[in-house]
């Protein structure tokens, strides 16, 4: 079939008529682009087009044959003859696609545009808070509802997840934190031997690293470990349309595919940080032993300086952190689109999203416990 002439092309008294013959799909794209070019049928005044011939006709063949019939914009005479019935649907779709160019955008002040830029990132920013707010108050039944009857809890789904993101996380943030006490340390005898305060670097390890540093460490690699998971798998289902089925089938996604995602992040989140805490101490201690400091006087420094309120204001900000990271996540993930573009946009505004607002709560939660004397 594509041996067969594509294009006929007569010319007569003021126009020119042409004849389609064959396949007009993607296959033959530059062979019946060739064709069309030689006649030039923008040059007609009079443009007749017989498509009786024509054998196959793909959205190509559609819009090639629109081209012809909207020419460069100039009102001439066009006629089209002869289409087959099985094509007319096809044609009547592309026939209504863009149909009015658009309008020139108008040009502004690059002050006014930088206003009007702000402007839209707020009312962003307004939305998707507002989107956070509606899912956390679902969640909120759902959690009530699932107190109330716990068969509604999806126990395999919640300890797969539990698994993802508390087990297999474990080594990179005992690494991670392990690494940050260290570096703690070691910038600390660096700067505190020149006025023989060796002793106040296990003050400044305990305190920072239960209080501050292993939970918000913790809390910003869970945000780009799972929380980009979260959006990932959420983003995928959509452009799958499984989420549409889930709800065609009467099952509520917040209930199966969330719920279970935001009680595994708030029961893991505080344990990662109890095992960071942890392992950023013993850092600490790795360096001090390094310092010449004896791991008994360490220990035993250790237990001076920090006190149990230390350890309990770090352990207060986990869930919540969990929280605002898997809400974040699961609503980045309902907001993707069809395109794999939208997947990778989503994904990175959910990590950054995550981040900022950890550091956010994480300030929030100093200036209250200043606040109250802990």
């Amino acid at each position: 079939m594509g041996s067969q002439s594509l294009v006929v092309c007569a010319a007569g008294a003021g126009g020119i008529t042409i004849a389609g013959s064959g396949a007009w799909i993607a296959d033959n794209a530059a062979r019946l682009e060739a064709l069309l070019d030689a006649a030039r049928p923008d040059e007609a005044a009079k443009l007749e087009i017989d498509m009786g011939e024509v054998e196959e006709l793909d959205t190509f063949g559609a819009w090639t044959l629109e081209r012809l019939m909207r020419g460069d914009g100039r009102t001439r005479e066009v006629s089209l003859v002869g289409l087959p019935e099985r094509f007319r649907g096809l044609v009547d779709v592309v026939r209504q696609t863009r149909r009015t160019a658009p309008a020139p955008r108008e040009a502004r002040p690059w002050a006014l545009e930088r206003l009007a830029g702000l402007g839209r990132g707020v009312e962003a920013a307004g939305l998707s808070g507002l989107r956070l707010a509606a899912m956390m108050g679902a969640l909120a039944l759902l959690f009530g509802g699932a107190l109330v009857a716990p068969r509604r809890f999806r126990w395999p789904s919640i300890v797969h997840k539990l698994d993802l993101v508390g087990v297999r996380s474990t080594p990179i943030i005992v690494l991670i934190t392990l690494l940050i006490g260290a570096i703690i340390a070691q910038q600390g005898f660096f700067h505190f031997r020149r006025f023989g305060a060796d002793d106040y670097v296990v003050d400044l390890v305990g305190i920072l690293t239960l209080r501050e540093i292993g939970v918000l460490i913790v809390s910003i690699m869970v945000a780009g470990r799972s929380g980009s998971a979260y959006t990932a798998e959420l983003g995928a289902m959509k452009m799958r349309e499984e989420i549409d089925a889930l709800r065609t089938m009467g099952r509520d996604p917040l209930e199966v595919l969330v719920l279970p995602r935001i009680v595994a992040i708030v029961v893991a989140l505080p344990l990662l940080t109890l095992i960071g805490s942890m392992a950023a101490l013993v850092g600490g201690g790795i360096v001090a032993g390094i310092y010449g400091m004896q791991p008994s006087l360490y220990v035993g420094r250790l237990r001076e300086a920090v006190s149990m309120s230390d350890f309990e204001i770090g352990m207060i900000k986990a869930p919540f952190m969990a929280l605002v990271i898997g809400l974040v996540a699961c609503s980045e993930g309902f907001q993707v689109l069809g395109s794999s573009e939208s997947l990778g946009a989503r994904t990175t505004s959910s990590v950054v999203k995550s981040i900022f607002l950890v550091i956010v709560l994480d300030g929030l939660f100093a200036m209250f416990f200043s606040s109250i004397g802990m």
